[in-house]
């Protein structure tokens, strides 16, 4: 029984390190784009009004971006997957993922949702990078591309490390979710023995998968982290 357990359990567990692997695949690139809309300073308006105005300092990609980042970090990530997953049938009546496209869903809703939240991320370490080296890259010669990747990316990765390795061991933990769609990822699998042999050890047996990847990556963050202590 423990090997038949153990088994099933190390499928649910490729299920969720598959949605793991693809959520971190797209939503660090896109988090980084995120940030940099965020950060966008265009303001159409300054040069038709007073700086009296209101309108003078507005940005509106700077405004839009953050607005959608406040939407997805105020709502639940449960609430957002139901909503991909099962809203095109409410509002279509139809069903656009069908029983094949439950991961590309889930995949969809977590990558939107952590993108956001390592915008954040993204965005404070670039802004935590002192504004004189960037004065100091331009009066130097330097491109503004040449400053952001031979100045303040090094610095930004740096700066980014904790909490980015805290985000992303929460998006470990947080693969649980998709059972809400069923997809039989870890805490599902380990549900099914519940429901089939009444059991319940195999639901407290799925903690040993979810310690051991987290083990794995707060030793690979630890490496990163001294790799980078040069910086100090």
């Amino acid at each position: 029984m423990f090997l038949t357990v153990t088994i099933s359990l190390i499928r649910g567990l490729g299920e969720a390190m598959k949605l793991f692997g693809f959520t971190l695949l797209f939503s660090l690139p896109i988090g980084l784009i995120i940030a940099f809309g965020a950060m966008n300073k265009w303001a159409p308006f300054s040069r038709f009004v007073s700086k009296e105005s209101k309108l003078y300092g507005f940005r509106p990609i700077s405004a839009f971006i953050n607005f959608l980042v406040w939407i997805i970090r105020g709502t639940p990530l449960m609430l957002q997957l139901i909503v991909i997953y099962y809203g095109p049938g409410i509002w279509f009546d139809n069903n656009i993922w069908g029983n094949g496209g439950r991961m590309t869903a889930c995949v969809i809703a977590f990558v939107i949702n952590y993108s956001c939240y390592f915008s954040v991320i993204y965005r404070g370490g670039i802004e935590g990078v002192p504004v004189g080296q960037t004065e100091a890259g331009l009066v130097l010669g330097m491109t503004k591309s040449q400053i952001f990747f031979k100045v303040t990316l090094l610095q930004m990765i740096k700066r980014i490390v904790p909490p980015m390795s805290n985000e992303i061991i929460t998006l470990v933990k947080d693969t649980s979710i998709a059972r809400i769609i069923a997809i039989s990822e870890l805490i599902k699998a380990g549900e099914s023995f519940m429901k089939s042999d009444g059991i319940t050890w195999p639901l407290f047996y799925t903690a040993v998968f979810y310690l051991l990847i987290v083990g794995i990556l707060t030793l690979l963050f630890s490496y990163a982290e001294r790799k980078l202590s040069y910086f100090r």
